[in-house]
Protein backbone atom coordinates (compact mmCIF):
# COMPACT_ATOMS: atom_id res chain seq x y z
CA UNK A 1 0.00 0.00 0.00
CA UNK A 2 1.54 3.46 -0.62
CA UNK A 3 2.24 5.41 1.83
CA UNK A 4 2.41 9.48 1.79
CA UNK A 5 3.01 12.38 4.29
CA UNK A 6 0.54 14.63 5.09
CA UNK A 7 0.08 17.93 7.46
CA UNK A 8 -1.51 17.52 10.02
CA UNK A 9 -3.83 20.42 8.96
CA UNK A 10 -5.24 18.14 6.49
CA UNK A 11 -6.75 15.57 8.53
CA UNK A 12 -10.33 17.31 10.05
CA UNK A 13 -11.79 14.58 11.48
CA UNK A 14 -12.37 11.44 9.47
CA UNK A 15 -11.53 13.09 6.26
CA UNK A 16 -7.85 13.49 4.57
CA UNK A 17 -7.33 15.92 2.17
CA UNK A 18 -4.14 15.72 -0.05
CA UNK A 19 -1.90 18.78 -1.61
CA UNK A 20 -1.67 19.41 -5.10
CA UNK A 21 1.98 17.84 -5.31
CA UNK A 22 0.59 14.71 -3.35
CA UNK A 23 -1.94 14.38 -5.91
CA UNK A 24 0.18 14.67 -9.09
CA UNK A 25 2.00 11.44 -7.51
CA UNK A 26 -0.90 9.20 -6.50
CA UNK A 27 -3.10 10.28 -9.61
CA UNK A 28 0.07 10.81 -12.38
CA UNK A 29 2.45 8.38 -11.00
CA UNK A 30 0.78 5.90 -9.11
CA UNK A 31 -2.29 6.10 -11.25
CA UNK A 32 -4.70 5.47 -8.13
CA UNK A 33 -8.41 6.31 -8.33
CA UNK A 34 -11.40 7.20 -6.09
CA UNK A 35 -11.52 3.65 -4.14
CA UNK A 36 -8.64 2.38 -3.64
CA UNK A 37 -6.48 2.21 -0.42
CA UNK A 38 -3.76 4.64 0.86
CA UNK A 39 -1.69 5.27 4.09
CA UNK A 40 -1.16 8.43 5.30
CA UNK A 41 1.40 9.57 8.10
CA UNK A 42 -0.11 12.49 9.58
CA UNK A 43 2.77 14.32 11.02
CA UNK A 44 1.67 13.86 14.21
CA UNK A 45 3.04 10.20 15.07
CA UNK A 46 -0.12 8.35 13.15
CA UNK A 47 -0.68 6.56 10.48
CA UNK A 48 -3.91 6.09 8.46
CA UNK A 49 -5.24 4.16 6.76
CA UNK A 50 -7.06 6.01 3.69
CA UNK A 51 -9.66 4.95 1.20
CA UNK A 52 -10.06 7.58 -1.63
CA UNK A 53 -13.10 9.34 -2.35
CA UNK A 54 -12.30 11.77 -4.85
CA UNK A 55 -9.68 12.20 -7.20
CA UNK A 56 -8.60 15.48 -9.12
CA UNK A 57 -6.46 17.20 -10.99
CA UNK A 58 -5.14 19.47 -8.06
CA UNK A 59 -6.25 18.25 -5.05
CA UNK A 60 -7.63 14.75 -3.29
CA UNK A 61 -9.51 13.59 -0.60
CA UNK A 62 -10.29 10.40 1.33
CA UNK A 63 -11.75 8.81 4.34
CA UNK A 64 -9.82 7.46 7.05
CA UNK A 65 -10.91 3.45 7.70
CA UNK A 66 -8.36 3.19 10.80
CA UNK A 67 -5.60 5.01 12.84
CA UNK A 68 -2.72 3.50 14.38
CA UNK A 69 0.35 5.03 16.12
CA UNK A 70 3.52 5.25 14.75
CA UNK A 71 6.35 4.81 17.49
CA UNK A 72 9.41 6.00 15.15
CA UNK A 73 10.60 8.84 16.87
CA UNK A 74 13.53 9.51 19.66
CA UNK A 75 12.89 9.99 23.28
CA UNK A 76 15.76 12.86 22.32
CA UNK A 77 14.16 16.13 20.57
CA UNK A 78 17.13 16.94 18.68
CA UNK A 79 18.34 20.22 16.62
CA UNK A 80 21.16 20.14 14.15
CA UNK A 81 22.45 23.66 13.73
CA UNK A 82 24.23 23.96 10.39
CA UNK A 83 26.55 25.90 8.78
CA UNK A 84 25.25 26.34 4.75
CA UNK A 85 27.89 24.51 3.24
CA UNK A 86 28.44 24.89 -0.85
CA UNK A 87 26.58 23.25 -3.60
CA UNK A 88 24.33 20.57 -2.37
CA UNK A 89 25.72 19.35 0.46
CA UNK A 90 23.18 20.46 2.62
CA UNK A 91 20.77 18.43 1.38
CA UNK A 92 22.73 15.46 2.24
CA UNK A 93 23.09 16.77 6.03
CA UNK A 94 19.27 16.89 6.14
CA UNK A 95 18.73 13.72 4.09
CA UNK A 96 21.17 11.80 7.34
CA UNK A 97 20.06 13.96 9.90
CA UNK A 98 16.31 13.09 9.29
CA UNK A 99 17.08 9.24 8.38
CA UNK A 100 19.09 9.85 11.98
CA UNK A 101 15.97 11.14 13.97
CA UNK A 102 16.85 14.45 14.34
CA UNK A 103 13.72 16.78 15.09
CA UNK A 104 14.82 20.21 13.74
CA UNK A 105 17.35 21.00 11.36
CA UNK A 106 18.61 25.08 11.19
CA UNK A 107 20.78 26.09 7.94
CA UNK A 108 23.06 28.74 9.25
CA UNK A 109 24.90 31.81 7.81
CA UNK A 110 27.88 32.35 9.75
CA UNK A 111 31.82 34.25 8.87
CA UNK A 112 32.72 31.57 6.52
CA UNK A 113 29.54 30.81 4.62
CA UNK A 114 30.10 31.71 0.87
CA UNK A 115 26.23 30.94 0.07
CA UNK A 116 24.63 34.32 0.21
CA UNK A 117 21.61 34.25 2.22
CA UNK A 118 19.56 34.97 -1.44
CA UNK A 119 20.66 31.36 -2.37
CA UNK A 120 20.01 30.16 0.69
CA UNK A 121 16.40 31.48 1.04
CA UNK A 122 15.88 30.24 -2.76
CA UNK A 123 16.99 26.82 -1.66
CA UNK A 124 14.84 26.26 1.24
CA UNK A 125 11.89 24.67 -0.22
CA UNK A 126 14.20 22.00 -1.74
CA UNK A 127 15.35 21.33 1.87
CA UNK A 128 12.20 20.88 3.01
CA UNK A 129 11.38 18.70 0.15
CA UNK A 130 14.26 16.29 0.74
CA UNK A 131 13.65 16.44 4.26
CA UNK A 132 10.13 15.10 3.78
CA UNK A 133 11.17 12.47 1.26
CA UNK A 134 13.69 11.14 3.70
CA UNK A 135 11.26 10.85 6.34
CA UNK A 136 9.09 8.61 4.28
CA UNK A 137 11.87 6.44 3.05
CA UNK A 138 13.03 5.81 6.79
CA UNK A 139 9.11 5.66 7.81
CA UNK A 140 9.85 8.36 10.30
CA UNK A 141 6.07 9.49 11.85
CA UNK A 142 7.10 13.03 11.56
CA UNK A 143 9.08 14.82 9.00
CA UNK A 144 11.84 17.51 11.09
CA UNK A 145 11.33 21.12 10.60
CA UNK A 146 13.77 22.94 8.43
CA UNK A 147 14.26 26.41 9.24
CA UNK A 148 15.06 29.66 7.22
CA UNK A 149 18.48 30.33 6.84
CA UNK A 150 19.45 32.92 9.59
CA UNK A 151 22.90 34.32 10.84
CA UNK A 152 24.34 32.40 14.11
CA UNK A 153 23.70 35.98 16.15
CA UNK A 154 20.05 36.09 15.28
CA UNK A 155 19.65 32.27 15.68
CA UNK A 156 21.05 32.64 18.90
CA UNK A 157 19.03 35.61 20.16
CA UNK A 158 15.99 33.94 19.38
CA UNK A 159 16.81 30.14 20.27
CA UNK A 160 14.29 28.70 22.45
CA UNK A 161 14.70 24.74 22.37
CA UNK A 162 16.75 24.44 25.57
CA UNK A 163 18.75 21.23 26.85
CA UNK A 164 21.79 20.85 26.14
CA UNK A 165 23.85 23.00 23.67
CA UNK A 166 26.52 21.32 21.92
CA UNK A 167 29.23 23.16 19.73
CA UNK A 168 31.25 21.32 17.73
CA UNK A 169 34.80 22.79 17.04
CA UNK A 170 38.06 21.31 15.15
CA UNK A 171 40.76 22.54 17.61
CA UNK A 172 38.95 21.68 20.70
CA UNK A 173 41.23 19.17 21.90
CA UNK A 174 38.35 17.57 24.59
CA UNK A 175 36.37 14.90 22.77
CA UNK A 176 32.38 14.87 22.82
CA UNK A 177 32.80 11.73 24.43
CA UNK A 178 34.69 13.46 28.01
CA UNK A 179 31.91 16.50 27.76
CA UNK A 180 28.62 14.86 28.23
CA UNK A 181 26.61 14.55 31.06
CA UNK A 182 26.06 10.90 32.82
CA UNK A 183 22.51 11.75 33.46
CA UNK A 184 19.70 11.39 30.78
CA UNK A 185 19.18 14.23 28.27
CA UNK A 186 15.92 14.36 26.68
CA UNK A 187 17.11 18.20 24.60
CA UNK A 188 19.69 18.92 22.55
CA UNK A 189 21.19 21.01 19.92
CA UNK A 190 24.37 20.35 18.12
CA UNK A 191 25.83 23.74 16.13
CA UNK A 192 28.39 22.52 13.22
CA UNK A 193 30.48 25.15 10.93
CA UNK A 194 30.65 25.17 7.12
CA UNK A 195 33.95 24.97 5.27
CA UNK A 196 36.20 26.09 7.35
CA UNK A 197 34.54 25.96 10.24
CA UNK A 198 33.40 28.34 13.02
CA UNK A 199 35.51 31.84 13.85
CA UNK A 200 37.28 31.65 17.49
CA UNK A 201 35.15 34.66 17.45
CA UNK A 202 31.41 32.43 17.13
CA UNK A 203 32.87 30.20 19.21
CA UNK A 204 33.03 32.47 22.13
CA UNK A 205 29.62 33.90 21.02
CA UNK A 206 28.37 30.24 21.53
CA UNK A 207 30.31 29.72 24.48
CA UNK A 208 28.70 32.92 26.10
CA UNK A 209 25.54 31.82 25.42
CA UNK A 210 26.17 28.29 27.14
CA UNK A 211 27.35 25.64 24.73
CA UNK A 212 29.45 22.98 25.13
CA UNK A 213 32.96 23.30 22.89
CA UNK A 214 33.70 19.88 21.98
CA UNK A 215 36.28 18.32 19.16
CA UNK A 216 34.97 14.71 17.20
CA UNK A 217 38.48 13.29 17.30
CA UNK A 218 42.04 13.60 16.19
CA UNK A 219 40.75 13.52 12.47
CA UNK A 220 39.38 16.65 10.69
CA UNK A 221 35.87 15.97 9.58
CA UNK A 222 34.06 17.81 6.51
CA UNK A 223 31.28 19.86 7.74
CA UNK A 224 28.82 17.37 5.81
CA UNK A 225 29.77 14.54 7.98
CA UNK A 226 30.73 16.18 11.23
CA UNK A 227 27.05 16.98 12.00
CA UNK A 228 25.71 13.50 10.83
CA UNK A 229 28.32 12.00 12.97
CA UNK A 230 27.60 13.82 15.81
CA UNK A 231 23.24 13.00 15.85
CA UNK A 232 24.53 9.46 15.65
CA UNK A 233 26.86 10.04 18.34
CA UNK A 234 23.70 11.58 20.34
CA UNK A 235 21.04 9.34 19.34
CA UNK A 236 23.56 6.87 20.65
CA UNK A 237 24.02 8.08 23.95
CA UNK A 238 20.55 9.19 24.47
CA UNK A 239 17.84 8.67 21.82
CA UNK A 240 17.03 5.44 20.50
CA UNK A 241 19.58 5.00 17.90
CA UNK A 242 20.90 0.92 18.20
CA UNK A 243 17.68 0.35 20.12
CA UNK A 244 15.54 -2.85 19.22
CA UNK A 245 12.72 -2.18 17.25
Amino acid sequence: MSRFHIRPEAVRGDRVAFDAQETHHLARVLRLRAGDLVQAVDGAGHELTVRLTRVGAREAEGAVLARAARTTESRLHLTLAQGVAKGDKLEGVIRMATELGAARIVPLITERTVVSPEAAARRLVRWRRVAKEAAKQSGRAVVPEVAAAGTLDAWLAARAEGGLLLCLWENEPVGLDDRLPAGPVTRATVVVGPEGGLSLAEVERLRAAGAVVVGLGPRILRTETAGPVAVALLQSRYGDLGARA
